[in-house]
């Protein structure tokens, strides 16, 4: 099969054009820079120079596939400049699946995400949940708008769109805030994490092959959360603890008082820039908040099978701390 791909050079997408590849298919990839995805090339990649956000450049490339990977995303939670939210999320899947369309493509799987609920406060949801407040994020807003008033609503439109929704994805590689926080914990300059706030954390190589299944054996119109085991990041503490040895932050950070630094640096931003990890808007998606879902869906009807914490985490704090020359 030949299957076309955004995304390709981050943390999910190259692990979907990987196993794709292992698989015998051949894959085109959309890049911004084909001269520094040597990696890809070097898997037997098509490279093609283009960008989600210019609709144009991906026209020729896509036409005649069997599918479309749409992976490729904006997720700096934190960040000032906020402006890729809206061109890359909401305008780059309007370009991608328009062209879906437009050159009949006959199946495609679009990468959106629990966070779209923003806080589910403390209900573990599945597909059927549908958020109507406020988003917590840039992040969450953004990918919203692009699931519902987009993929959602070409679906039923007749776009052959299958819809997958990782849960907080980790693993070796990592480009997301996760990764700073498990360095940090490592070299013991993690001072503090927050109470009560949970995850439904799934590993990349479980996120990538379940992008293959929903491709492969997915109904058209559904979505699917491919989240995995949910636990609070002070269960995540304490499970790195037992697999390196050292001690987790004992200081756990009530949600009403992660509120107020929020607004507290909400405050400050407006003179000065702030650390991202201690932004207002990072402090409030970690206050006390619940970014969860059931995977029974996937798991049902795709085989999804995520690993569990405890087998993610090891594989993953062996992997940082040989970078940072840790004995293991």
């Amino acid at each position: 099969m030949k299957y076309f791909v955004t995304g390709a050079t981050g943390f999910v997408g190259s692990h979907v054009v990987r196993l794709l590849i292992e698989e015998g298919h051949q894959v085109i990839a959309v890049v911004r820079k084909p001269e520094q995805a040597g990696a890809l090339a070097a898997l037997g990649v098509t490279l093609v120079p283009g960008d989600v956000t210019e609709k144009e450049s991906m026209r020729a490339p896509m036409q005649g596939v069997d599918g479309v990977f749409h992976i490729a995303g904006w997720y700096k939670v934190g960040t000032r400049d906020k402006s890729l939210g809206e061109l890359v999320n909401i305008q780059g899947t309007r370009n991608v699946l328009e062209l879906m369309k437009e050159l009949e493509i006959p199946r495609g799987v679009y990468t959106s995400t629990i966070a779209l609920n923003s806080d589910t406060h403390g209900k573990l949801v599945d597909e059927s949940y549908h958020f109507t407040g406020k988003p917590l994020s840039e992040y969450d807003r953004t990918k919203g708008i692009a699931h519902n008033e987009i993929a959602v609503a070409m679906i039923a439109q007749g776009l052959p769109l299958i819809i997958v929704q990782p849960g907080l994805i980790y693993g070796p590689g990592d480009t997301s805030s996760v990764r700073p926080t498990f360095i940090k914990y490592l070299q013991r300059k993690l001072p503090m994490v927050p109470d009560r706030s949970a995850q439904s954390w799934a590993h990349v190589e479980d996120v990538a092959r379940g992008h293959i299944a929903a491709m492969q054996k997915g109904r058209i119109g559904e979505s699917y959360l491919l989240t995995g085991p949910t636990h609070t990041i002070v269960e995540a503490m304490q499970i790195a603890e037992k697999i390196t040895g050292i001690p987790a932050p004992r200081t756990h950070v009530a949600p009403g008082v992660m509120k107020g630094l929020s607004v507290a640096m909400g405050l400050l931003e407006k003179i000065a820039p702030v650390p991202q990890d201690y932004s207002s808007e990072y402090l409030r998606i970690t206050a006390g908040t619940t970014y969860i879902g059931s995977y029974a869906k996937a798991e049902r009807e795709l085989g999804y099978q995520p690993r569990s914490l405890e087998a993610g985490l090891s594989e993953t704090l062996a992997y940082e701390m040989k970078l940072l020359g840790m004995s293991v």
